[in-house]
């Protein structure tokens, strides 16, 4: 039966997981296994639910995560889900360092049991920020041009690449209060992330 459905499984995850099958969790390695997001040991009903399975790198899922699975005092988990949930509600990523603050009892749970701030996540976050608005100027010059497969190929490595979780932050710190002040070193990038058109074009359900 695990023989069958497991790929079918993996690949549905696949889909729905960040960049280009990134982990559901760091946002950086390959996904390279199924994660039950409540451990079988806490629940054993839940082994089979859709919902409780989710795309992760084997060191989120085998070395750091396991079968840790923190509970509030109301019994509820304090670990985001990040199939059903907008982890921006409990995590703030400085895109200038590339770290993640938490803005909750959740979101520090969170970056603790997967270590969020670890160097090397940082690090590739921190590339995402700089790589990213090159591709959007590239993509809007494409579009400029007419030439649609180059702006897919934009796109494309605009949301393919590790730590997309950088661009949701972009998008979303574009329109925040003191955006300006985020984004004081590119002006252009930040009329880009608030340009209608581009937001429409790029970010998936707007």
């Amino acid at each position: 039966m695990r023989r069958h459905v497991h790929p079918i499984l993996r690949s549905a995850l696949a889909e729905m997981a960040p960049g280009l099958e990134r982990c559901m969790y760091c946002g950086d390695n390959q996904g390279t296994d199924i994660d039950h997001f409540e451990p079988i040991r806490e629940n054993p009903l839940r082994t089979f639910d859709w919902s409780n399975h989710l795309l992760a790198c084997s060191l989120c899922n085998s070395h750091l995560k396991r079968d840790v699975f923190p509970l509030a005092v109301d019994g509820t988990p304090l670990l985001i889900d990040p199939s059903s949930e907008d982890p921006a509600a409990h995590l703030h990523l400085s895109l200038a360092t590339g770290e993640y603050l938490d803005l909750t009892d959740r979101g520090k749970e969170t970056i603790n049991v997967f270590r969020l701030n670890r160097g090397i996540l940082i690090r590739g976050r921190r590339r995402a920020y700089r790589v990213t608005p090159l591709l959007l100027k590239d993509w809007r010059n494409a579009v400029d041009k007419g030439d649609l497969e180059d702006a897919a190929d934009c796109a494309a490595a605009i949301w393919e690449q590790p730590t997309a979780d950088v661009v949701h932050a972009m998008f979303h710190q574009a329109l925040a209060p003191g955006a300006d002040d985020i984004f004081m070193d590119d002006s252009e990038a930040l009329t880009l992330l608030r340009d209608h058109d581009v937001r429409a074009a790029l970010l998936p359900g707007l």
